[in-house]
C-alpha cells in the first residue's frame, strides 16, 4: 500500500458515537419518548386489564386492588403508567396536528414539544400528590 492510501483508509474508519454526548433537539426526544411510552403501554395492557377486572368482580376484588395501592412499589408503577399514558396521548396529538401542518414551523414544533414534555410531568406530579 502506498503511504497516502494508508492515511486515507484511516480517515474512513468507523467512528464510535457516544449517544450520551449527542445533543438531540427537544422534538426528537419527544418523538423517541412517544415510541418508548407506546411500547410500555402496550406491554402493560394485560396487567391493567387484570387489575380492572379484579376490581370489578366484587367488594373483595376491589378491596384487594385498594390493598395493592398501600404498597409503595405499586403506587410508583401507577404513577409511571399515568405519566406514560399522558405523554403518549399528548405527543400523539402533537404528531397528528403536525400531519395536517398545524405547528410544523420550527419554533412552534419546539414549543409544542416542550408543552408535551412538561405537561406530562405536571400530570405525573399531580398523580404523585394523589397517590403519595
Amino acid at each position: 500500500m502506498r503511504m497516502g492510501a494508508m492515511a486515507e483508509s484511516k480517515k474512513r474508519r468507523p467512528v464510535f458515537f457516544n449517544l450520551l454526548q449527542i445533543q438531540m433537539p427537544v422534538g426528537a426526544l419527544t418523538s423517541i419518548t412517544h415510541r418508548v411510552t407506546g411500547i410500555f403501554l402496550a406491554l402493560s395492557i394485560p396487567f391493567s386489564v387484570y387489575v380492572l377486572d379484579l376490581s370489578l368482580q366484587g367488594p373483595q376484588g376491589y378491596a384487594q386492588v385498594l390493598a395493592w395501592f398501600d404498597k409503595r412499589a405499586f403506587r410508583v408503577a401507577a404513577i409511571i403508567l399515568i405519566w406514560a399514558l399522558t405523554h403518549h396521548l399528548l405527543a400523539g396529538v402533537r404528531h397528528l396536528l403536525s400531519d395536517i401542518d398545524v405547528g410544523s414551523q420550527l419554533s412552534a414544533a419546539r414549543r409544542s414539544a416542550w408543552i408535551v414534555n412538561l405537561g406530562s410531568v405536571v400530570v405525573a406530579l399531580l398523580a404523585t400528590g394523589v397517590f403519595l
